[in-house]
C-alpha cells in the first residue's frame, strides 16, 4: 500500500474526474483499500466496496442480504427532507430485488421464461423496427434536438410497454413519476407521492389484466393464482422502472461518450460488426446503475477485512468495472475490448433479469443512430450537458445534438 487514505465520511459523489469516470476519491480508495470502512451521515459505521474481486464475491454471497426489513439500511449520502432510518423498512410484496432466497427465488422463477435469450432473439427484429420508427420521427425534426426526449427515452419505453402490456399513451404517468421516485435528495412526501401515483396506476392495470388477460408479460403473471394483486403490483413496478430508466440512460450517456470519443465512433461506423462488443464495453465503462446496498447478516470476511453483523455495505459497480486488476487500461473506452465479465448487470442471484433485452435494445439503438445520423454531434459544449448526479440511475438529463444530413 503506497498510502493510507482517511476513512470517507459519506459516499464520495462529486464527478470531479469527468462525466464518465468515478469520483477521484473512490478511485484512490479502490487502489489502496478496496473494502473500506465508511462513516455514514447518520453516524453509522458501514463499508464501501470498490474492488472488482471483492464486489463479485460480495454479490455472490447471500449472507450479504438484499432485504431491507432485517435491519436498518443506512443511506450513504445526505437526504434533506427524508428522516434518517431508525428501524427496518417493511418488505414490499413483489419487490423481489429487495428479497433473499427462497422468497426471491419463487418470484424470479415466474419471470425467467419471459426474458429468455431465445425470446429476446425473436424480439430483435421488432425492437429494431421500433428504433427505426423513432429515428424516422427524429430525422423529420429541425436540429438541434434533445436526444433523450426524442430517442433514448421513447425506444425502451415503447419496448417495455409492449412487453408488459402497458398502454404507451400512459407513458407520461409512469415516466414522470418514476423519474421523481429516483431523485436522491427529496422529501419523504415527494417520494411517497410518486410511489403512490405509480402503484395506484399499476393496481388498476393488473386488476384489469386479471379480469381480461391479453398477450403480454403482465397478463401471463396475472393468470397465475399463486401471485396476489399486491405482488403483481410490486413486480410490475420493478419491471416498468428497470425496463425503461436504465436502458434510456445507457442510450443517452453512451451516445454522449461516443460523441466525445470520435475515433471510437469512427471505428464503430466503419465496422458495425463491433457493436455487440461495443455495447458490453459501454456497459462496463459507464455503469449507469452504479450504487447498490447490502446488509451483513453476520460477521463476514471480505478482502482481508471483517464486516460486522448489522453493517450497511455500499457497492460501487462503476469502481469495480474500472479496476485495473481486472481490465487493462480500464479508464479508456475501447469498442474493440472484450469486456465480458463486467458487473453492470450485477452478479449472483440478483443478476439483472432483463439483461438480454437491454443488450438487444442497445445494439438496435446505437446501430440505428450511428447509421442514420452520420454527422451527429453535440449542439452544446460537453461541459454544459446536465448530468444526472442527483438521480439514483446515472445519465444525462438532456443531450442536445445536431446534424447536417441524415441517411436512409
Amino acid at each position: 500500500m503506497s498510502e493510507t487514505l482517511p476513512v470517507p465520511h459519506g459516499l464520495p459523489m462529486d464527478r470531479d474526474a469527468g462525466p464518465f469516470d468515478p469520483p477521484r476519491q473512490i478511485t484512490r480508495l479502490r487502489e489502496t483499500r478496496p473494502v473500506s470502512p465508511m462513516v455514514f451521515p447518520d453516524g453509522h459505521e458501514g463499508w464501501l466496496v470498490t474492488g472488482y474481486e471483492a464486489v463479485r464475491q460480495l454479490l455472490a454471497d447471500t449472507r450479504f442480504s438484499s432485504r431491507q426489513d432485517l435491519g436498518v439500511l443506512h443511506i450513504p449520502y445526505e437526504t434533506p427532507g427524508m428522516p434518517a432510518a431508525t428501524e427496518p423498512a417493511p418488505q414490499i410484496p413483489g419487490m423481489f430485488v429487495a428479497m433473499d432466497p427462497p422468497d426471491h427465488t419463487r418470484l424470479r422463477r415466474k419471470l425467467i421464461g419471459a426474458f429468455t435469450v431465445k425470446r429476446m432473439k425473436q424480439l430483435e427484429e421488432h425492437i429494431g423496427e421500433i428504433a427505426e420508427r423513432q429515428l424516422d420521427a427524429m430525422a423529420r425534426l429541425t436540429p438541434p434536438v434533445d436526444l433523450v426526449k426524442e430517442f433514448a427515452l421513447p425506444v425502451p419505453s415503447l419496448v417495455i410497454c409492449e412487453l408488459l402490456g402497458v398502454p404507451y399513451e400512459d407513458r407520461e404517468t409512469f415516466q414522470v413519476n418514476s423519474a421523481k421516485f429516483l431523485v436522491k435528495e427529496q422529501s419523504l412526501e415527494e417520494k411517497m407521492a410518486a410511489w403512490n401515483a405509480l402503484t395506484t396506476y399499476l393496481a388498476e392495470l393488473v386488476t384489469r389484466k386479471r379480469a381480461e388477460p391479453g398477450d403480454d408479460i403482465l397478463s401471463d403473471l396475472a393468470r397465475d393464482d399463486d401471485l396476489s394483486i399486491e405482488e403483481l403490483i410490486g413486480i410490475a413496478f420493478l419491471l416498468l422502472l428497470a425496463g425503461h430508466e436504465t436502458t434510456a440512460n445507457m442510450l443517452a450517456l453512451g451516445a454522449f461518450a461516443l460523441l466525445e470519443r470520435p475515433e471510437q465512433l469512427a471505428d464503430l461506423r466503419a465496422e458495425p460488426e463491433l457493436m455487440p462488443d461495443a455495447v458490453e464495453e459501454l456497459m462496463r465503462y459507464l455503469s449507469v446503475g452504479d450504487i447498490f446496498f447490502r446488509y451483513a447478516t453476520e460477521d463476514i470476511e471480505l478482502g482481508g477485512e471483517t464486516i460486522g453483523k448489522g453493517s450497511t455495505v455500499v457497492v460501487s459497480l462503476l469502481a469495480a468495472n474500472r479496476d485495473p486488476r481486472r481490465f487493462a487500461d480500464p479508464d479508456t473506452l475501447d469498442v474493440r475490448r472484450k469486456a465480458r465479465g463486467h458487473l453492470s448487470f450485477g452478479h449472483g442471484v440478483h443478476q439483472c433479469l432483463g439483461q438480454q433485452l437491454a443488450r438487444v435494445e442497445m445494439r438496435a439503438g446505437f446501430d440505428g443512430l450511428l447509421r442514420r445520423f452520420p454527422t451527429l454531434e453535440l449542439a452544446v459544449p460537453a461541459g454544459e450537458v446536465r448530468l444526472r448526479t442527483d438521480m439514483n440511475i446515472y445519465g444525462v438529463h438532456e443531450l442536445p445534438v445536431t446534424w447536417t444530413e441524415t441517411a436512409r
